[in-house]
């Protein structure tokens, strides 16, 4: 299933391949968000033009709308959104976090209300995996417990048993049902838990370790905690993660912050800022982000960046300034490719670094170049 094929002298990064029932995945890989079954304002064929490898649902809102029964009857995911590649759905763990005003957390699970009709929901640990297998994702996450920041000591270990005992139960329900994805078995990762206590989450990996997923994620970050303590979380987590599985850093991160967590060892990132930047008219460039709708584009005949698709580089600045301040859905469109693109890209080339054993040169060069300067909005 995952296969290490090399790490960098220099700290814990890794190159790795990752082999799923409808794909390979290199790793590191960036991960693009569908929530609703697709990435916004993309074609499928968009994703696969700029190489992307794997895309993350989300289980909460698929499953509120249009249904499990709907998906599962409509070919699953894959068979639903068209998209033939591997797919990921997390938990709906982090959906029931952000409902803290409308939710009640048990033994049992999670009682909520859901956001599009106010109708009372019930999501535990077997009806999560009895989702996802409904999906047919490639990987399943497990249901889990996302604590608050900040988050007190005596909340953060309840919460951490807690998540360890959903672990259980997702495991017994997989033990019991195993469910699959195409042609071949569902993959299944654990995530850890602990808040900012690094006893927690050493104790949380652990205890996840013990019941033997196929991969494991490090969650309860990018809920509010400064960037150091994101940090932390990973580094004390990743040490009692076995080395033949993949890590994933869920939810995260800005381009410099997922180098650094490469160097740390992780494999898999997802993340909607690429996008949501995109549609604020935010592009990424080597030499650091630009808003296209800022003054000093309006005859701008460049492309977006000297390493633009060339889906993107037929577009002037000049034209996708206009067409911004126009209102017209091709700048968020071309925007949006761009963006995935350059994640997509700085992930291919942290591959080729990790192999040739120059990671931290390759880091310590980009983040130089991409953080010399800033460009502001100045419409």
């Amino acid at each position: 299933m995952f296969e290490l094929l090399s790490t960098d002298p220099d700290c814990k990064a890794r190159r790795g391949r990752l082999t799923t029932p409808h794909g390979v995945i290199e790793t590191p890989i960036f991960m693009p968000v569908g929530t609703q079954g697709s990435v916004k304002t993309l074609h499928p064929e968009d994703l696969h033009a700029m190489d992307a490898q794997i895309i993350l649902g989300n289980t909460y809102h698929l499953w509120l709308r249009p249904g499990t029964e709907v998906v599962a009857k409509l070919g699953g995911l894959h068979g639903f959104t068209t998209w033939d590649g591997p797919m990921l759905t997390d938990s709906g763990g982090f959906q029931v976090w952000s409902l803290s005003k409308i939710r009640k957390i048990t033994e049992a699970g999670v009682e909520f209300r859901s956001h599009l009709d106010g109708s009372k929901m019930m999501l535990s640990p077997e009806k999560s995996m009895e989702i996802q297998a409904a999906f047919g994702s490639d990987i399943a996450m497990l249901f889990d417990e996302c604590p608050p920041y900040p988050c007190e000591r005596k909340y953060a270990e309840e919460s951490t048993d807690l998540t360890t005992r959903w672990a259980k139960r997702c495991k017994a329900w997989i033990e019991e049902h195993k469910p699959t994805s195409g042609e071949g078995r569902q993959l299944h990762f654990g995530i850890v838990q602990g808040s900012v206590y690094p006893d927690l989450r050493e104790k949380s990996a652990r205890a996840l370790v013990d019941l033997d997923f196929d991969g494991y994620a490090i969650g309860g970050v990018s809920v509010g905690e400064p960037e150091e303590e994101m940090f932390a979380a990973i580094q004390n987590a990743e040490p009692f993660l076995p080395q033949d599985k993949p890590r994933y850093a869920m939810g995260l991160g800005t381009p410099t912050q997922l180098l650094e967590m490469i160097g740390q060892g992780v494999d898999m990132f997802d993340c909607v800022h690429p996008t949501r930047c995109a549609r604020h008219g935010q592009a990424f460039t080597p030499d650091g982000p630009i808003h296209i709708k800022n003054k000093e584009f309006e005859f701008d005949v460049s492309p977006l960046s000297e390493d633009a698709h060339p889906h993107v580089a037929r577009f002037s600045k000049a034209f996708l300034r206009h067409s911004f301040r126009a209102g017209e859905i091709i700048a968020q469109r071309v925007l949006s490719f761009h963006n995935l693109h350059f994640y997509l890209k700085l992930m291919e080339n942290t591959r080729s670094a990790i192999e040739k054993g120059r990671f931290r040169e390759f880091q310590n060069d980009f983040v130089s170049r991409y953080t010399a300067k800033k460009s502001k909005p100045n419409p």
